[in-house]
């Protein structure tokens, strides 16, 4: 199958599946109890029955269910995710200015993630009794078994209190002001404690694997040939070994982008970064139906993105998969 047939199945696939999130979504948020105007109203700091009435007309919960869906449906075809109630500004607006943060975190996390659990566990794989191994596979299980949120706060109260070398809160400093270099590196200093908290547990989940993956195809027929051969140890690892080893890898990354992006909610929490995670949390607080819809929905769209970018690392790193379906 051709590289452009690939991209329009999985593409036509996303689309059906967007519009099955969208449709779960939207009941399960209507089923829950609370009602949106009660909370415009407490924000006016009250309202009789008629004000509650113009503001359930005005937002349209007044009218059926199955109506609200049907014409959120229809707005959202258009790229028109409603207006907020609580920002009083288009859901899309919103999103897109949150998104860029989230996606720098996400990545960065995955990337430290995959690249440091990878040479970790190709480390561990070459001794595999050694204490250096020992050590990485100790470190792999105590990182996988700390909580996203608690190590965040753990480095708040390590860098704020007693190192205080990296900021704990936000993604730029106030007093630096315009673009280019210098902002871009007040960004990264502010990145790096959330995207360390966010990576930890994912780091150890992917030196283990790679480890265990390792020690598989170090152990293949063609391995040993290509030691027999005579060529370089670091030769046979990372470039006849290590390729094969990396599917797994791939594999587990690209299932687990969505836990990624909900570990992100809480990180973005604790530290404050202006992403979709707190712009969720705070929609969620506030019964803004149209804001939270919109986030899940760009979520689902990432997620499938990101399996997207998996399969086409399959073709990657496994050229035989390049003529199937």
């Amino acid at each position: 199958m051709s590289l452009f047939l690939l991209l329009a199945k999985r593409l036509a696939y996303a689309l059906l599946l967007i519009a099955a999130v969208q449709a779960m979504n939207f009941t399960l948020i209507r089923a829950a109890p609370g009602d949106p105007a009660e909370v415009i109203a407490g924000e006016m700091g009250g309202a009789d029955e008629a004000v509650m009435a113009q503001i359930r007309a005005t937002y349209g919960l007044d009218q059926p269910v199955p109506l609200q869906y049907a014409r959120y449906i229809v707005h959202s075809l258009t790229g028109d995710l409603g207006t907020s109630y609580l920002y009083s500004r288009p859901v899309v607006d919103l999103i897109l200015e949150r998104l860029g943060p989230t996606v720098l975190l996400v990545a960065t996390a995955l990337l430290l993630a995959m690249v440091i659990g990878t040479l970790l566990g190709v480390a561990a794989s070459r001794r595999p009794d050694s204490a250096a191994s020992g050590v990485i596979t100790v470190l792999s299980l105590v990182g996988y078994a700390m909580p996203v949120f608690w190590t965040g706060i753990l480095l708040v109260l390590l860098f704020g209190k007693v190192l205080p070398i990296l900021p704990i809160a936000g993604m730029r400093d106030v007093r630096i002001y315009g673009d280019g270099w210098v902002v871009m590196l007040d960004v990264l200093h502010h990145l790096v404690l959330p995207a360390l908290t966010l990576s930890l547990v994912y780091l150890a989940q992917y030196s283990r694997l790679a480890r265990a993956s390792m020690l598989e195809v170090l152990g293949t027929d063609y391995i040993r040939t290509a030691r027999a051969k005579g060529l370089p140890e670091s030769s046979v690892v990372y470039k006849h070994a290590l390729r094969n080893a990396l599917m797994p890898v791939v594999t587990v990354a690209g299932l687990q982008f969505g836990n990624l992006i909900s570990g992100a909610v809480l990180v973005e929490t604790v530290f404050s970064w202006p992403g979709l995670g707190t712009l969720a949390l705070d929609a969620i607080l506030g019964r803004d139906y149209p804001t939270v819809l919109g986030v899940l929905t760009c979520s689902a769209a990432l997620v499938i993105v990101a399996n997207l970018l998996t399969d086409l690392a399959y073709r990657w790193l496994d050229p035989r998969l390049r003529g199937r379906r």
